[in-house]
């Protein structure tokens, strides 16, 4: 989406955009986001490529133009750094989006970060850890949360048609959705199959779905089983779009009480269809999830408690409407696709970068969200 943003705001300046992949197969192709076909050139994982292309494009700038080169990882900001240096009058961007800088990074690595002109982030908790853990100083550092797809909303405005998937179960249901691998076992999956297995709701026993795919699906499918809840949790993988849409239509309520979360789209996905969710009071998702009106809060890693809320919900059915209708006006309130590139465009503006990526003669790089160096 932000490649999306980005495009629009240059060609509405009468400028333009060159966008570098280094995990997307090599040479020139196009992906489609947010109903626009964006061009980018891939570089198969080879670094050597990836950045001596970039310096190469660096050279442009050399005759005085100015632009922007935005690093759509803080592990890009090295490669960004070096394309400044070739040319000072670039400004540098950087895109942090959560853990990854929750830890101190490699010295060499932080103090490419540390030469950026602005650091973007989606939270006030991942803000707070760049300037506490990482050293930013806080007026280089500006909020930016991410919008949802306008697939998304348009799945939810219109969801009569939207192909259930198989195997997906009857009666009350909570819905999880993530990437269940051991490296990530802060999604919180562990706890929510504990809560579930306490649960009974007017003699119904309400059932899990956890959409997703990872290395750690046989432990958890063990920990199901252990917990006496075998035939109540549901593992669901390799879903399209519509069949995971069509998930968060028939869940009664959403949950994912990860203690990792930069920021936590899966909740605006729920939030777009009217689902009131539930969330650690950790990290990222308190900008999203606000106890008591779009859903509730609970302490990190307590199954306990964590039961109690979903308990709640189920028993009281006006208490679910209400969260569930306000956080589906609020998805769309603050965290549309036109929200996002408004506030994008702001920032760009207000930074002195008019004159950069806004105004360029010439196609500035930018080092896409999920490529690593």
């Amino acid at each position: 989406m932000t490649a999306t943003a980005l495009q629009k705001i240059a060609f509405r300046h009468g400028a333009s955009a060159d966008f570098l992949g280094l995990n997307d197969p090599p040479g020139p192709s196009c992906f489609v986001a947010g109903g626009s076909a964006i061009p980018i050139r891939g570089f198969g994982r080879s670094k050597a490529r990836f950045v001596m292309y970039g310096l190469a494009r660096s050279y442009r700038w050399r005759r005085g133009a100015t632009g922007v080169v935005l690093a759509g990882h803080p592990n890009l900001a090295v490669p960004a750094r070096w394309v400044q240096r070739l040319s000072p009058r670039l400004r540098m961007i950087v895109v942090a989006h959560g853990i990854e800088v929750w830890e101190p990074l490699a010295a060499y690595r932080r103090r490419a970060l540390l030469q950026a002109d602005l650091v973007l982030t989606p939270s006030r908790d991942t803000a707070q850890k760049l300037a506490g853990v990482q050293g930013v100083p806080p007026n280089k550092i500006r909020l930016l949360p991410w919008p949802l797809s306008t697939e998304f909303l348009q799945f939810a405005d219109a969801p009569e048609n939207l192909p259930l998937p198989h195997g997906f179960p009857h009666g009350p249901l909570v819905l999880s959705v993530g990437r269940w691998a051991a490296s990530e076992r802060y999604k919180g999956l562990d706890e929510l199959i504990c809560a579930i297995a306490q649960l009974r709701v007017s003699g119904a026993e309400p059932q899990l779905v956890a959409v997703g795919s990872g290395d750690d699906l046989p432990r958890l499918r063990r920990l199901a089983s252990e917990a006496g809840a075998a035939d109540r949790v549901h593992f669901l993988e390799g879903l399209s779009r519509e069949q995971l849409a069509a998930c968060y239509c028939r869940a009664d309520v959403f949950a994912l009480p990860s203690t990792g979360e930069g920021f936590g789209l899966v909740f605006l996905e729920a939030m777009a269809f009217g689902k009131p969710v539930v969330a650690a009071a950790c990290g990222g998702a308190t900008d999203i999830v606000e106890d008591g009106v779009n859903g509730l809060l609970v302490p990190p890693r307590d199954p306990e408690r964590l039961a109690d809320a979903l308990n709640l919900l189920f028993q009281d059915d006006a208490l679910r409407s209400r969260l569930g209708q306000r956080g589906a006006a609020m998805v769309r309130e603050r965290y549309s696709f036109s929200a996002f590139q408004a506030e994008l465009d702001k920032i760009l503006s207000e930074s002195s970068f008019s004159e950069g990526v806004l105004d360029a003669p010439e196609r500035s790089p930018d080092f896409r969200k999920g490529s690593s160096v």
